[in-house]
């Protein structure tokens, strides 16, 4: 729902978000039982009472309204959920965001720029869900246009859900090895670009320079794709990897004698960017 009226001032409506969207939300989310859910300008609760009742996930509700955060107290006792859930009256962009493995929103688009700093700086794979207003440049990694015939405010009849995914940061340069199947290490540079969760760059190979084809960083989880040469035999290696801080850690496929194998590969960031 947009913030109560203690959220954003006196002439800002309380609007509560249709279920319809709740349920969406919450399924783009894939919200479960080992989730820690906040959601931010609570109102009713309807968002956090939800995700505890029909997926078990813990969660938290934050508004300034009180009487708001009293009808979220009372639906919680009698949805039997009180256990999984909290509401506090505090304001939302003071609030620990830390615990979080989803953050949910129907905040306007000056609040959620207001916001978007701290939330990028969640642990990669937060998800991030709001309801018609996005982050401005960031753009989301799921999006999902919903009938809703009783909305009259925003665009009247329509609802926008996003998805969003924190980004590990990977941006700088990386030394890594291969391992070729004579034994011998190949050692690789990477020079990552990212913008949010869009990563592109080149790695240099013994020899030459070469792209990085098909990049793609799904919060702590990278994958690419680079042609090396190892042994003489000119090769596509597909990579995949973890992002843990300054350390990237998973396995490179490639196809050898007609079958394809996979070896361990590290990678660390030796220059920010």
């Amino acid at each position: 729902m947009l913030p109560s009226t203690a959220a954003q001032g006196a002439d800002a409506p309380y609007v509560p978000t249709p279920q319809i969207v709740v349920d969406a939300m919450l399924r783009m989310a894939r919200v479960g039982p080992r989730d820690y859910l906040i959601d931010l300008g609570s109102g009713d609760g309807r968002i956090v009472i939800s995700a505890a009742k029909r997926h078990g996930a813990r969660g938290l509700g934050v508004d300034l309204d009180a009487s708001l955060l009293a009808l979220a107290n009372d639906a919680a006792g009698r949805e039997g959920v009180a256990h999984l859930v909290d509401f506090r009256r505090q304001d939302l962009f003071h609030t620990d965001l830390a615990q979080a493995t989803v953050v949910t929103s129907y905040l306007l688009p000056e609040m959620n720029l207001k916001l978007r700093p701290k939330l990028l700086d969640l642990a990669p794979g937060t998800r991030i869900v709001a309801h018609d207003y996005h982050f401005g440049d960031w753009p989301p990694d799921e999006r999902e246009t919903l009938r809703v015939p009783e909305k009259q405010v925003g665009d009247p009849g329509l609802s926008y859900v996003y998805l969003w995914i924190v980004p590990a940061r990977v941006a700088g340069r990386w030394r890594a090895e291969v391992v070729g199947a004579d034994g011998r290490a190949v050692p690789i540079g990477l020079e990552i670009t990212q913008s949010f969760q869009a990563i592109g760059g080149h790695a240099e190979v013994p020899g030459r320079r070469t792209p990085l084809h098909g990049a793609h960083l799904g919060g702590s989880d990278i994958h690419f794709a680079l042609d090396v040469t190892v042994g003489g035999v000119h090769r596509r290696h597909s990579f995949r990897g973890r992002v843990a801080g300054d350390t990237i850690a998973g396995a490179v496929a490639v196809r050898e004698a007609g079958a394809w194998q996979e070896r361990e590969w590290r990678a660390r960031r030796v220059a920010a960017p």
